[in-house]
């Protein structure tokens, strides 16, 4: 159970008779009670002098790395002879807390994509959608790498540890990707509408293969109580407007207040929301969500460094495993 060093080094406590209380017994040695190999030397009684403890500790002779390694045998006697890391429980901690962030990040993602992607083919670009998808991937993989820590931490296996200690790597890096494509978005996000949303709407809207569009504006202008881009004055270039499938509407029908048949025909501003255009309240609605999303992305990346910390540090505790 112990090395040579360490029975040498406790002999050398016994034999200046500087030995813990409560670490003794009666008047025997520490060896006496504590199951200690045979090789360890008698030395008679282990009472401790009535001076200051750490002054004989000094007056015996043993240096600190001396002491430090006494003070490791003697948690390794009282704890039944097994291996004690004070970093354990923090690190399963560590890796409770990091699942319950995994579950977050992925419950964010998935919000996102299953509630709050009605309008993503409005969009020219994939920006949005990709930091959603990236959250949900990281979100699986910090409960799958949660898992796995658990099992590295009670195990106390190094080869365990490096792999966690990667995948916390790999998801972190995730994570700050994800809350850096919401925030560069969050700045174009205005660009990028004034130049694509009215001709998204006026050129895809009520054409073949184009329903997701078709869907996205009607929800739109509806939800938000608007009309058009700017206003309702765009869909004057609407290739559906000036079509024959109109049926002499001016506006779509999801312009009006009140949705009847054809009442877009009437533009009146008593039918129809007329002077309120939606690239305001959509580019509004957009960056309120890129903000969640990079706030979250970038709260759960702090929390994978502290994990990656205990990782090292109960890494660097643990022995070398023999190959």
């Amino acid at each position: 159970m112990f090395g040579q060093s360490s029975v040498a080094l406790i002999g050398k406590v016994c034999a200046w008779g500087q030995v813990l209380q409560v670490a003794c017994t009666s008047s025997s040695c520490l060896g006496c009670t504590a199951g200690l190999p045979e090789a360890l030397p008698s030395t008679g009684h282990c009472s401790p002098s009535q001076g200051d403890l750490w002054g004989s500790f000094l007056w015996s002779g043993l240096s600190l790395a001396q002491l430090a390694e006494l003070g490791h045998v003697l948690v390794s006697v009282t704890s039944g002879g097994e291996e004690v890391h004070a970093l354990d429980a923090p690190h399963s901690l560590a890796s409770v807390f990091t699942q319950l962030a995994g579950g977050a990040v992925m419950a964010v993602g998935t919000w996102t994509l299953a509630e709050k992607s009605d309008y993503i083919s409005l969009l020219s670009s994939s920006t949005y959608s990709a930091t959603a998808y990236i959250l949900v991937v990281a979100g699986v993989v910090v409960m799958v790498t949660g898992i796995l820590g658990c099992c590295a931490t009670f195990k106390e296996r190094r080869n365990l540890l490096r792999v966690y200690f990667i995948l916390l790597l790999c998801i972190f890096l995730l994570e700050i990707i994800a809350g850096i494509l919401a925030y560069i978005y969050y700045q174009q996000l205005s660009m990028e509408l004034k130049q694509n949303l009215k001709n998204t709407m006026t050129q895809k809207y009520r054409k073949e293969g184009e329903e997701s569009v078709t869907s996205a504006v009607d929800k739109l202008q509806q939800e938000f109580k608007c009309c058009g881009s700017n206003n309702y004055t765009d869909w004057a270039d609407s290739v559906w407007i000036r079509s024959s499938e109109a049926s002499g509407r001016k506006v779509p029908d999801s312009c009006c207040k009140t949705i009847t048949d054809l009442c877009g025909r009437r533009d009146h501003p008593s039918n129809i929301y007329k002077e309120s255009g939606c690239i305001t309240k959509l580019e509004n609605f957009i960056q309120e969500h890129l903000k969640i999303i990079g706030a979250v992305g970038i709260s759960i990346a702090c929390v994978q460094i502290f994990g990656m910390i205990f990782t090292c540090c109960l890494y660097r505790s643990l022995k070398p495993e023999p190959y």
